[in-house]
């Protein structure tokens, strides 16, 4: 069937998910054990494979299933729609999702269900990007700016951020978008590392990870903290002697503290220079982070991960409660949300550094911010992409990182789409992978259990 009459014929969802927890990949002062995990949705056409949507959604293990049954009660909504008209107007798709009347009462706006819309939209937005032959930073970079401005929903955010202002800012962008363009295929776009930092890991392994990210051409590394203050100051010594003084070193919470407890934590740790204080505490408590970031300055606070929507991002940069907005491609309601939040931050001035820290993150990121440097705020200066070196050899398009710096995706879409043999062995639980697991498992309780009723026989 010709493009131009493709209809999305199914929705398909996987529940994708990785043993991480047993290396300790991932590990943090909040999530101990995760398993990074993927909620996995793709769009089927009727014009065959060369047309086809694929998104998803980050969780860290259990629970996984349950997002993917938020994906699936959306189908309805999706399946039918014209390719063309849904690629013209992604927007149409988002008002429609985040307006069911009665989906809605599970959010509205947050959590599960919001996640699995942000899923659904980031398909169509990689759909609309191979449509258009086009990598997604450059589908986006290359739109007219009236147009991406009727992709955001400005509902809740008209006090801080209207249409023209919006459309304003990305008009005078439009200089020198050829230029910039040009330099990011040359140069690419910064990155930090979280590899050597998760709490699992021992110090040696921190070290010696450390010293070779320096020598990859990372110029900031993250370290996650928290748990115990002095094991804190133990590894912050470690790892800027790993490090030396000249690169950044910044520092992740993950939301372990309330408000006392995050400026204590983080004033104790202020000897090690600390770029960045990152999640210190709840999401949703704005005040809490201004003032945090009241009383630990000059050291920065960072949060975004676990943000829910715009309004939230809103309201911290109303009560300039953070100096670094860390925008997450799978948390809000997919690429038209980001947009208003990366348009907030440029109307704001404050820096964007995405969060990368799972399976597919630094896939999808990337885009993101090589839009806003090409086509919004025109600068890498203070900006920089969190990447962590696990899971990308499952994906069609992985990220690529060369001296320490994101190399700008050239193949169509939203690098979202994983490898067929990656989601046939990591399904859970029928998956080839978990299907060994459980039958290796279920052996050697069996052997055990045999060697225990043996050594009875002999008492």
């Amino acid at each position: 069937m010709p493009t131009a009459t493709a209809r999305i014929t199914a929705l398909d969802t996987y529940d994708v998910r990785f043993p991480t927890s047993r290396s300790l990949d991932g590990s943090d002062a909040m999530n101990p054990d995760p398993d990074y995990s993927a909620a996995y949705v793709v769009l089927r056409t009727d014009a065959g494979d060369e047309l086809e949507g694929h998104g998803f959604t980050f969780t860290i293990g259990r629970g996984n299933d349950v997002q993917v049954a938020a994906m699936d009660a959306l189908r309805h909504h999706v399946v039918g729609r014209s390719v063309a008209e849904l690629c013209a107007d992604p927007a149409s798709l988002s008002r429609d999702l985040i307006g069911d009347s009665q989906l809605r009462w599970l959010g509205p706006e947050k959590g599960v269900m919001h996640m699995a819309i942000g899923a659904v939209l980031n398909a169509v937005w990689d759909l609309a990007a191979k449509r258009a032959g086009l990598p997604l930073w450059r589908f986006l970079s290359e739109a007219e700016p009236a147009w991406l401005v009727s992709q955001v929903d400005f509902r809740y955010l008209t006090d801080a951020l209207t249409p023209e202002e919006a459309l304003a800012l990305l008009e005078a962008a439009r200089s020198g978008r050829a230029d910039r363009t040009t330099r990011l295929w040359e140069n690419g776009y910064p990155a930090y590392t979280t590899s050597p930092g998760w709490l699992g890991y021992s110090d040696e392994k921190l070290t010696r990870l450390a010293k070779q990210a320096v020598a990859d051409g990372f110029t900031q590394i993250k370290l996650k903290v928290g748990a115990d203050l002095a094991d804190d100051v133990r590894r912050c010594r470690v790892a800027r002697a790993a490090i030396g003084p000249d690169v950044r070193l910044a520092i992740d919470a993950n939301q372990r503290w309330d408000v006392a407890d995050a400026i204590a934590w983080t004033t104790a740790l202020a000897e090690f220079d600390p770029y960045w204080i990152e999640e210190p505490t709840s999401p949703d408590d704005v005040l809490g982070h201004a003032a945090i970031r009241a009383a630990v300055t000059p050291i920065r606070v960072a949060t975004g991960e676990h943000v829910q929507n715009r309004i939230v991002f809103k309201q911290l940069l109303q009560a300039d409660a953070i100096d670094v907005v860390q925008l997450d491609s799978a948390r809000v309601g997919g690429v038209n949300e980001n947009l208003a939040i990366l348009l907030l931050a440029a109307k704001f001035g404050v820096p964007v550094c995405p969060h990368a820290g799972g399976v597919g993150l630094c896939e999808l990121v990337q885009h993101l911010s090589m839009f806003d440097f090409v086509a919004l705020s025109g600068t890498t200066e203070n900006r920089v992409i969190e990447y962590v070196d696990h899971l990308h050899e499952h994906f069609a398009t992985p990220t690529v990182i060369r001296d320490g710096r994101y190399r700008a995706p050239a193949a169509p879409g939203f690098s979202a789409q994983m490898l067929p043999v990656s989601i046939a062995a990591f399904t859970y639980p029928d998956g080839a992978f978990w299907t060994a697991d459980r039958a290796a498992t279920e052996a050697a309780s069996a052997t055990a259990a045999t060697a225990d009723a043996a050594q009875e026989e002999q008492e």
